[in-house]
């Protein structure tokens, strides 16, 4: 750390606290099997992700009104049922089937290393998950927040100036002394150019094992860690 530590860090959610690819295969391919429903699982999810940032990128560039990411992620959903063989399913099953964003279980070192955190600063997730989203998963997976700052607080999607330094007007707390945590580059960047301290998280199978993407740190930025509980090591928890 070449500053003090924060007193509040921002976790980016998807694929740096939680494993959505491991954790949503798993739950639609045992759904599949037990109701006799055969499909490319994996080919879904991955698709399903991948509709993620351009659907959001309709919202920030006005080409939708302000959406949730749920509404976002069960149109995306829609558009992909035909392309995987399951335009049978019906709106209930679609309906839980979204909803298994909401279940997401943390990659291993996450609980342990947010509750060793927890002791040294204000913790909560800077997600585009809305915060009914958010809540869900921190209840699910057992996730030591202090608050949640989902993307419908801010009417704005990552990474949109607005969330960031909402999240910080809400702790009270200059851009400074606040920490954004991710395993993502491109937010790191975002958060950085506001002021914000940055701390890398590596998570080289959020992906797959073919993951192109985020396989090492691309600035040198404050904390560079291979999990969260390194980093609750690098900032003295």
């Amino acid at each position: 750390m070449r500053r003090a530590a924060p007193k509040a860090i921002l976790f980016d959610t998807f694929g740096t606290v939680v494993d959505w690819r491991g954790s949503l295969i798993a739950e639609l391919s045992d759904h599949g099997a037990r109701h006799g429903i055969t499909a490319d699982w994996a080919g879904l999810v991955d698709a399903w992700r991948a509709a993620y940032a351009p659907s959001m990128n309709r919202v920030r560039r006005g080409e939708l009104p302000w959406t949730l990411l749920d509404d976002l992620h069960r149109a995306s959903l829609d558009a992909l049922c035909g392309r995987f063989g399951l335009d049978a399913l019906d709106d209930a099953t679609r309906h839980w089937m979204t909803m298994g964003w909401h279940r997401l279980h943390p990659w291993p070192d996450s609980v342990p290393g947010l509750r060793r955190l927890h002791a040294v600063a204000t913790l909560g997730p800077l997600s585009n998950g809305n915060v009914s989203l958010l809540v869900d998963l921190a209840r699910f997976g057992g996730l030591p927040w202090d608050m949640v700052f989902g993307s419908d607080l801010f009417g704005h999607y990552k990474p949109d100036p607005e969330t960031y330094l909402g999240a910080c007007r809400l702790l009270g707390l200059p851009p400074g002394e606040v920490m954004m945590a991710a395993a993502h580059n491109g937010d790191l960047r975002a958060a950085r150019a506001l002021g914000l301290q940055t701390g890398f998280i590596l998570r080289p199978t959020e992906y797959g094992p073919a993951q192109t993407t985020d396989l090492a740190p691309d600035q040198d930025w404050d904390v560079i860690v291979n999990s969260i509980e390194e980093l609750a090591g690098a900032l003295g928890a």
